[in-house]
């Protein structure tokens, strides 16, 4: 086809241009002829317009004419081996502007046929899974032709230990489109001893549909991606460690049964019989330790033993060791005139309900006449609530903790802490979200357990 344009004025050129059919990442080239029909030299400048300028050249681009004569340039089209050019029909046109009568400006317009190109690029991650029947992997595929294509995999394996899923199947790609296929390949039968089995296997691109159906007379026309080569390492249910470390457990078991066992048998039959043996009565003891008191007519007038702390005074006095009202133990006293009780183990547990935006205090408060030694707290926050917890132990603060940042709390002193009667362990609990306990529903209001215990001691007067 070449179409041409009517002079419509001085300085108008005349224009033949011809159609052009070329693939991407091919050249093809095309010739335009301009003719000055006026009666005076004219330059026509010459540039490309439309959809193929990015990849259209024109040369020369400027020619000088004289009245009457013509000259033709040269188009070239090299469009590139993208998917941005996709295949089908695009318009080019051609500007040609004379310089002394920019007013005569033409453009020309021709179509170019961009012919198919297909080509498929794949990628496989990863290329090698471990596991004990089956591994998953993720087949890309991207359509770097530039026409709509449908494609689908084909793997291969020497034998048929391995089956393969792929979804979805086949999927469909636009020119410059690309997605990812998830695979599954599985083994029938586990290994249970032994070492990895490695099974290699290999998975091919190609097109289907239309494309596949026309080109079963030339096969070479099926445009199939490079094959892909991975691997799946089939692990043993039970390591090679395993079995050593059951074989090591099953000698400790015969060397207990074999040699431990009767020896401490023995050693414990020996023991038994040296507890059961008979001891010295405390008849016989107190006969041993009793020793004869001289008589008074062994200058002992007034019939004291020795070592009862009796000494003749002028007076005849006797001075005793102890002192009134002194005393240790259960009910004994101190110096200045009060006493501990014997200690005994005590605890106390503080139930705390709290309103969301609220701020309660729970209390225990030690008895009179106690002291309180505390030696563990444990503070359960069962629910999961959030907000701020303090502890304090009389005018002395424990501690501050975040509700959300535990649910079983506990703390513990060597030496006790000693409260005093009448003093208290108290805690205050302020609520921001009460949590979700395990029925799974959540609370209305934040629950919080303090649970106090140590050495309650009696403080006598």
């Amino acid at each position: 086809m070449t179409p041409s344009a009517a002079s419509s004025g001085p300085g108008a050129p005349g224009l033949d241009i011809p159609a052009v059919t070329v693939t991407p990442g091919a050249i093809a080239t095309t010739t335009l002829t301009v003719r000055n029909d006026s009666d005076i030299v004219e330059a026509y400048d010459l540039t490309v317009a439309g959809a193929c300028a990015d990849w259209t050249t024109v040369k020369p681009a400027r020619v000088s004419l004289y009245p009457g004569t013509s000259e033709t340039v040269t188009l070239t089209l090299a469009p590139p081996r993208s998917p941005e050019i996709r295949a089908g029909e695009v318009p080019l046109g051609v500007r040609v502007l004379p310089n002394e009568h920019p007013e005569s400006v033409k453009v020309l317009e021709t179509t170019v046929h961009i012919g198919e190109f297909h080509e498929l690029r794949t990628e496989l991650a990863p290329r090698r899974r471990r596991g004990w029947l089956r591994g998953r992997y993720l087949p890309a595929v991207r359509n770097q032709g530039n026409t709509p294509v449908r494609v689908s995999f084909t793997p291969g394996q020497a034998g048929e230990e391995l089956g393969f899923t792929f979804a979805p199947a086949e999927p469909a790609l636009e020119p410059g489109e690309s997605t990812e296929v998830r695979l599954r390949v599985r083994t029938a039968k586990p290994v249970w001893f032994g070492n990895p089995v490695v099974w290699p296997f290999t998975l091919d691109t190609r097109e289907t549909g239309e494309r596949e159906e026309t080109a079963q007379a030339h096969p070479a026309d099926i445009v199939v991606a490079p094959s892909l080569n991975a691997e799946f390492v089939q692990i043993p249910i039970f390591p090679k460690w395993l079995l050593a470390v059951l074989a090591a457990l099953l000698a400790l078991l015969l060397a207990w049964f074999a040699l431990v066992r009767p020896e401490v048998r023995s050693a414990a039959e020996e023991a038994a019989t040296e507890a059961v043996q008979p001891r010295p009565t405390p008849a016989d003891s107190a006969t041993e330790a009793v020793q004869p008191y001289p008589t008074p007519a062994d200058g002992q007038a007034d019939g004291s033993s020795p070592g009862t702390g009796a000494d003749n005074q002028p007076g005849g006095g006797q001075e005793t060791g102890a002192t009134t009202g002194s005393g240790s133990g259960a009910g004994g006293g101190s110096a200045d005139g009060g006493g501990t009780g014997v200690p005994q183990q005590s605890s106390a547990t503080i139930d705390l309900k709290t309103g969301t935006g609220q701020t309660q205090t729970g209390a225990y408060k030690v008895p009179e006449n106690s002291v309180f030694g505390v030696t563990d707290i444990v503070v359960a926050n069962f629910q999961g609530d959030e907000g701020v917890m303090t502890i304090n132990f009389g005018d002395q603060k424990i501690t501050t903790i975040a509700l959300e940042t535990f649910r079983n709390q506990d703390y513990h002193w060597v030496t006790p802490i000693k409260i005093p009667a009448n003093d208290t362990v108290t805690i205050s609990v302020t609520c921001a979200k009460p949590g979700t306990p395990a029925t799974g529903r959540q609370a209305q209001e934040c629950h919080e357990v303090l649970n106090v215990s140590g050495v309650l001691s009696t403080v006598t007067q």
